[in-house]
């Protein structure tokens, strides 16, 4: 199996895991590119969650996932009670999930870690981004992501879809700690933009427009998203990408 590139985030998690065994470790709200990662790790077992049907058609064809016959995959919402009663795992991952639970449970954010707690036996991480969509940038390349964000969540609303809302990392630091977990370590990871995040975006508004309420709102977005995209591409082969905020990782354990 062709190992994934794994990315600095997962590669940060693994410093900080240091020598500690990984054991039964948790996925609590999966997509492709973590159980690639959680693939290569030496695990007991994994159980990864997803609120998403069409995340688990993904992740079953999707190749290097690694996945033994103590593995499985679950179609599941956190705000389900009965989720995963009982179980407590070794590792815990929240790989984007607070941002992701607008589009399931909208508004159900601070609850989560409340809900997670009694699942987490040893450690937790999350990876999470800064918003930047409600923000206003300073620089050319910060300005042009900004658009490409908001431009996104007007086609999502239009279409009928809720985007997902993303939460700064002293939210999360708060709400973990009201939780009951305790802080290990913080660290910021600066982004670069480049043309598959470009192009994902723009081409995820053009699969949008049929479902706008009208031919012409859905015409004149067409023009908007493909005049934003030449620029966006002006931008980023001056600057070579696009720099603009934050990812975050968050590592944290239970006060027991």
């Amino acid at each position: 199996m062709t190992k994934p590139v794994v990315s600095s985030l997962f590669r940060y998690i693994e410093t900080l895991q240091g020598d500690q065994p990984w054991g039964r470790f948790l996925d609590a709200g999966t997509g492709v590119k973590s159980l690639q990662w959680i693939s290569t790790l030496t695990t007991d077992a994994w159980t990864a969650i997803t609120a998403a049907p069409g995340m688990v058609r993904d992740i079953r064809t999707a190749g290097r996932i690694d996945m033994r016959r103590q593995d499985r995959i679950l179609l599941g919402n956190w705000a389900d009670e009965g989720l995963l009663a009982g179980e407590a795992f070794d590792t815990v991952l929240v790989d984007y999930l607070v941002g992701a639970i607008e589009g399931f449970s909208p508004y159900w954010q601070d609850r989560v870690f409340h809900r997670l707690r009694p699942h987490v036996a040893g450690r937790l991480y999350l990876i999470g981004l800064e918003p930047y969509v409600p923000f206003d940038a300073e620089t050319e390349a910060g300005k042009v992501i900004v658009e490409i964000g908001r431009l996104r969540d007007a086609c999502l609303l239009l279409a009928g879809d809720r985007p997902y809302r993303e939460f700064p990392a002293d939210w999360v630091i708060r709400h973990l700690q009201q939780a009951g977990f305790r802080l290990i370590d913080v660290r910021q990871f600066p982004i670069r933009y480049r043309e598959r995040f470009v192009d994902g975006q723009l081409d995820m508004c053009l699969r949008r427009l049929p479902r706008f309420p009208s031919e012409p709102l859905a015409a004149s977005m067409r023009a908007e998203v493909e005049r934003l995209r030449e620029h966006a591409h002006d931008v980023l082969q001056r600057e070579n990408g696009l720099p603009h905020g934050s990812d975050y990782v968050i590592a944290a354990e239970p006060i027991n």
